[in-house]
Order: structure tokens, then C-alpha cells, then sequence
């Protein structure tokens, strides 16, 4: 935020008598004050942004899906939208996304792979890998969607696993196309163990690897501490599990819009595989080997 500094000391520069009103005030657009043009700005990290509206003050930390996060001093973050409203140093700014510059030399990806020069689309293989949700296909594309690009491996959401004996049978796995899927609260005794039992037991079980988390939700996948939490909170039977966390948290938890929001927060914080369970990433990885293997 910008800091206007203003010096004690008085300099008398000339005697010049003080025209508060210098033009006609009742001319069309005299009181309004001048608008100054927003200044292109690409993003980069320690950027120092106020949000012209709120007036809220942070310095960026992470981008991503058309929104800018920013930290403010008691290390609390908010999220807004790339564009106009920005001030720097008073000035306004429209933030935007940097160009991407060439590679140069050797990088990491956020799964921890060694990233090459930039390739040319690669034809999706007939293997894929399925997933619970739209926030679990969200989680692997932030952290591995770089790796599965680079192997042709597809991640597609399943919507539950009450029906993936069926979703099998139609999809027919065999050598060269295999299925790898991942699955919530896949604990002893639960229905998730249970029909992944069954799958292994059934006429395409060689060619399909079911495996999970202990969570009850992908958001748990989450490492806490990576949103300054101790511990996420714990949700009573009966109630809805999403609902529940954000209200206990003081989130927004009324309509979907806000549970997009939380989520959407979430998934900021997820800077790279250290972030999330190390149990969950091991699986993830296994799943992916089991594809591309296929």
C-alpha cells in the first residue's frame, strides 16, 4: 500500500495567492476527479498489490484459474481476479499473467520430475486414470498435470464409486488399456474397501489398480499446515462434510458458490507435492506408473 511520507518541516516557496477554484466549477466534469489510464502489469511473486475496492494490501504469493493471491501482513490471504482494480504504489495497474519465458536448462515440475524443454501435444493413450470428483481432477492436474501431458494419460472424474463395477465393465480394460483409480476414505471396512475388493476379484482385476486415501474428502489430502491450520477440524457423522469443515473454519458455507470459493482456496495453497499427503502422493504416483505401464 502505497505510504505517503510527509515531511515536518514547512518550505515557503513563493508568495503565490492560492486559487482554490482555478476553472469554471460548474463546468460539465469539473469536480470529478481525473481517472488515470491502469498501467499493464504482468504478475510476479513479492509483488506489492492493493485492491483498489476493499483496500485490502498483500504482496503475491501464487496465481492460478484467473486468480491472484495475496498476503497481507499477518500473513492472511485473499484471492482476486486478474485485470483492472489493482494499485501500485498508488498507481492503478492491470495485472495479467507473465509471458512464459523459454526454458532454460533443467526445472522441477510440482510433482518433483524433472521437466524437459516444451514439447509438442502428445495423442492421449487408451489407459486412464479416474478419479471421485471434480476437486480430486483438479488436485492432480495442479500437481502432475505436467507429467501426465508428458505420458498422454488422461484423468477423467468418475462421480463415486457405487457404480465402478459397472463403469469397468463398459470401459473393458486389457493390456494397453488400463484403468487406474482413485478413491476417497478407502480405509478397512468400508464401503470403498469393499468394491475395490470386488474389482480385484472380477474378470478385469489385472488390469485395473484401485487405490486411495484415508480421507473422507480430497480436501483433507491437503497438508493443514499449508493453510496455517493445525489440524483440519472434525465433522460429526450426518453432517455434510464440505459444509461442515467451512463452517468450522469461518469460511462462507451457505451455497455452492462459497464451497467453490473454500475449495478454490484450498487449491491455492498447493504449491507442490510437499504440500499434500505423503501416503496420498505415493499412491497417485503408483497409479500413474500403473497407466503409463499399461
Amino acid at each position: 500500500m502505497s505510504c505517503l511520507v510527509l515531511s515536518r518541516r514547512l518550505r515557503i516557496v513563493a508568495q503565490v495567492p492560492f486559487d482554490r477554484y482555478p476553472a469554471d466549477v460548474l463546468a460539465p466534469g469539473a469536480r470529478r476527479p481525473a481517472r488515470l489510464a491502469a498501467t499493464p502489469l504482468d504478475v510476479a511473486r513479492g509483488l506489492v498489490l492493493e485492491d483498489a475496492q476493499s483496500g485490502y494490501c498483500g504482496a503475491v504469493v501464487a496465481w492460478d484459474n484467473g486468480l491472484v493471491v495475496l498476503e497481507d501482513r499477518r500473513r492472511r490471504r485473499r484471492s482476486f481476479p486478474f485485470g483492472p482494480g489493482f494499485l501500485l504504489e498508488g498507481r492503478p495497474v492491470c495485472l495479467r499473467l507473465p509471458s512464459r519465458p523459454p526454458v532454460r536448462g533443467s526445472a522441477y515440475t510440482r510433482s518433483g520430475s524433472l521437466a524437459g524443454p516444451a514439447a509438442p501435444a502428445r495423442v492421449a493413450q487408451a489407459s486412464r486414470l479416474w478419479v471421485e470428483g471434480k476437486h480430486d481432477a483438479e488436485l492432480i492436474e495442479r500437481v502432475w498435470g505436467d507429467d501426465l501431458r508428458h505420458i498422454g494419460v488422461v484423468v477423467e472424474p468418475l462421480g463415486g464409486v457405487d457404480c465402478l463395477p459397472e463403469r469397468i465393465a463398459e470401459f473393458q480394460p486389457e493390456p494397453g488399456r488400463r484403468l487406474g483409480v482413485l478413491v476417497d476414505h478407502l480405509e478397512p471396512g468400508t464401503k470403498e474397501t469393499r468394491i475395490a475388493d470386488q474389482v480385484a476379484a472380477g474378470p478385469y482385476g489385472g488390469h485395473v489398480l484401485v487405490l486411495g486415501h484415508r480421507h473422507i474428502d480430497i480436501w483433507q489430502a491437503v497438508e493443514p499446515a499449508s493453510l496455517g491450520l493445525p489440524a483440519w477440524p472434525e465433522i460429526p457423522r450426518g453432517v455434510d462434510f464440505k459444509q461442515g469443515t467451512c463452517r468450522a473454519l469461518g469460511w462462507p458455507w451457505q451455497s455452492p458458490a462459497d464451497l467453490a470459493q473454500a475449495w478454490r482456496r484450498i487449491l491455492n495453497r498447493v504449491e507442490s507435492w510437499r504440500d499434500l499427503d505423503r501416503a496420498f502422493v505415493t499412491n497417485v504416483e503408483r497409479l500413474i506408473d500403473f497407466a503409463q505401464e499399461g
